[in-house]
């Protein structure tokens, strides 16, 4: 395979211009991502293929004139075939032509849907208009559950609503961490403001950076004058979810509008005060987090002034079956069925297995179940294919069920001792050395 086939196989586009900035190289996937004719592109100037940049706007040409690297410059431009895009691009010299190279990524269909998102957001939050839909659909109310743990968060809750104080929520996936989100701000005085959830996981740093904080007209090449979330969400409570994900350098700045209550716009010098309640969430344990260095200590401490921890299913072994006949009944009203419930050997298998996958598994295995059974109680033929259970009596073996809960003590003693081994072997009433070769049997960390 040549250098021309392994760019053609990038998911990036590729252009290389010579020190004349005449193009001399695509690649097909920026052919494909712009609507390029090869022929009618190659040997003609840059600016020719671009009308809509300027000398001083395109990042390929700085890189020529300067010689240094341009690095994740969002811009949009039209193409000379009328073709509106928007990129992230990285140029580059190459010394040994004096040409330069650039990488872009497209990002066009997301950069419009998060544009429409925001001006939907933006016309139904308006001040003076009043809150017109529901921006926060869940209360305490659709959390189900009978467990001590999920009724000890469900308190929590309560108390922290009464303040705009900063919160992080932690938790696996599908413990329902934006649920009890919605539900704070439903009980809070901010109830009647606006609710938005940004995903920090979803979009490139630099459109990001631009949702949240907004746009001024040329602040990069194609941008407008668009408030950005902090503003759309004024009086109101701002999600930003994934923030774990969220890039360093983006963190840095979200820190400084946390600190100083007001928002500069990406090209702006003009700050506009705001008045929202952050809320973050997070997938992983935080120490993990900051230890790996994905998300900066200074922020972590400003957005923990609470911090709220949605146990996974697992440990609350108690609300298994009470959420699955939970949602038997309500399927059973939405579709006018009658089914009856869990087949005993059923709910003793839903009791031992790990549920990594938490309440939205169990949510999605009784629909699933429920759309192909035929009987009057789901049984273990209706289970999707990926449960693995002992294939004569549809039970998990003994020693598989042993090994589960012994797994599931051990786990809860480690959270109870902050990871201290030792402290969780006195907890246990066992050696040390007891519990670390269990540890190691069960490949727990």
């Amino acid at each position: 395979m040549d250098l021309g086939e392994v760019l053609d196989n990038l998911d990036e586009g590729v252009q290389i211009i010579d020190r004349d900035g005449r193009i001399i190289y695509i690649n097909q996937v920026l052919i494909d991502m712009e609507g390029l004719d090869r022929e009618e592109v190659l040997g003609k100037h840059l600016l020719e293929v671009y009308p809509s940049l300027k000398e001083n706007e395109s990042t390929l040409l700085q890189v020529l004139k300067t010689g240094q690297p341009v690095l994740n410059i969002q811009q949009s431009f039209i193409n000379y075939k009328g073709r509106k895009i928007t990129t992230v691009n990285s140029s580059y010299p190459l010394l040994s032509t004096g040409g330069a190279v650039e990488v872009s990524q497209d990002i066009t269909r997301i950069k419009n849907l998060s544009e429409r998102i925001l001006e939907l957001e933006a016309r139904l939050y308006h001040k003076g208009r009043g809150r017109t839909v529901e921006g926060a659909e869940f209360t305490l109310d659709d959390i189900i559950g009978v467990s001590r743990e999920i009724n000890d968060v469900k308190e929590k809750a309560v108390k922290i609503a009464k303040t705009s104080s900063s919160v992080l929520v932690y938790g696996e996936t599908g413990t329902g961490k934006e649920m009890f989100i919605q539900a704070i701000h439903n009980l809070s005085p901010r109830k009647n403001g606006p609710f938005i959830a940004q995903n920090c996981a979803a979009l490139p740093s630099n459109l990001l950076e631009s949702i949240l904080f907004g746009t001024v007209k040329g602040s990069f090449t194609g941008a407008d004058d668009r408030p950005g979330l902090f503003e759309v969400a004024d009086g109101g409570t701002l999600l930003l979810d994934e923030i774990n994900a969220m890039p360093l350098e983006l963190q840095v700045k979200l820190l400084r509008v946390l600190q100083d209550g007001a928002v500069r716009r990406v090209g702006s010098v003009k700050l506009t005060r705001t008045d929202v309640r952050i809320m973050a969430s997070m997938n992983e344990n935080p120490e993990s987090v900051l230890k790996e260095g994905r998300m900066r200590r200074d922020l972590f401490y400003r957005l923990n002034t609470v911090t709220l921890y949605i146990p996974p299913l697992r440990e609350r072994r108690e609300d298994i079956l009470y959420i699955a006949r939970f949602y038997i009944d309500k399927l059973n009203r939405s579709w006018g069925t009658n089914v009856k419930g869990l087949a005993p050997e059923v709910e003793d298998f839903f009791l031992t297995y790990s549920w990594p996958g938490n309440v939205r598994e169990l949510m999605h295995v009784i629909e699933g179940s429920m759309n192909l059974m035929n009987g009057d109680y789901i049984t273990i033929s209706d289970l999707p294919p990926y449960f693995k259970v002992n294939e004569d009596s549809g039970l998990a073996s003994l020693d598989e069920r042993l090994a589960s809960e012994e797994k599931r003590i051990i786990r809860e003693a480690l959270d109870t001792a902050g990871g201290n081994i030792s402290r969780a072997a006195r907890l246990l009433k066992i050696p040390r050395q007891t519990l670390q070769n269990k540890i190691k049997k069960y490949s727990m960390k």
